[in-house]
């Protein structure tokens, strides 16, 4: 039998930084990661892919999905829902590989239940004033949602200490070579 692969979670903020770091990651080959889609009820908008960037569905699907726990997490945010299927991270941990899951701070306790042994990463800014910039740079457009993102950005950075690895926005390589060791690390057990 293969050996089971890992989970890797990596969380932080809204607009700290995640998807540049999850980029850099995606691209070692060393670290055998495969990215878990989630699914969620929000629109595409029009640069992304279904099956590419989430796997869009309807509220009804997605409802059936919590009631069937087919999530391992789920939360919503601006009157959607986003979520984790099981399934996916499942079949591609049997096969071997590593999953790296990118999640809100609040779906990591969820995740870390059902994957006792996950890694997680709560990636930190330069400063809540920093992070604050970055939100309204990306959704200055429109004031309430930069509010809304603001103000869960806030509730976010109070459970970063719970994080045993924490690892800073200011230099995505640097990070991505700390999470990189510490994956590395935990391959060879």
């Amino acid at each position: 039998m293969s050996k089971k692969g890992i989970v890797v979670i990596l969380s932080g903020a809204s607009s700290v930084g995640k998807g540049k770091i999850r980029n850099l990651l995606k691209e070692d080959k060393d670290l055998n990661l495969h990215f878990s889609l989630s699914i969620t009820t929000r629109p595409k908008k029009e640069n992304e892919v279904d099956g590419g960037d989430y796997y869009f569905v309807s509220f009804e699907n997605f409802a059936k999905a919590v009631k069937n726990r087919e999530l391992v997490e789920y939360t919503e945010f601006n009157g959607y829902y986003y979520g984790t299927p099981r399934h996916n991270v499942d079949f591609l941990l049997e096969q071997g590989k590593n999953v790296l899951i990118e999640v809100e701070a609040q779906g990591v306790g969820p995740l870390k239940l059902n994957y006792p042994d996950a890694l997680a990463f709560f990636v930190m800014p330069r400063s809540m004033e920093d992070l604050e910039a970055q939100i309204i740079e990306v959704y200055g457009d429109d004031a309430a949602d930069a509010q809304r993102r603001i103000n869960k950005a806030k509730v976010d950075m109070e459970i970063a200490d719970l994080f045993r690895n924490q690892v800073s926005n200011e230099d995505p390589e640097l990070a991505v070579s700390q999470i990189k060791e510490k994956i590395l690390e935990a391959m060879k057990k």
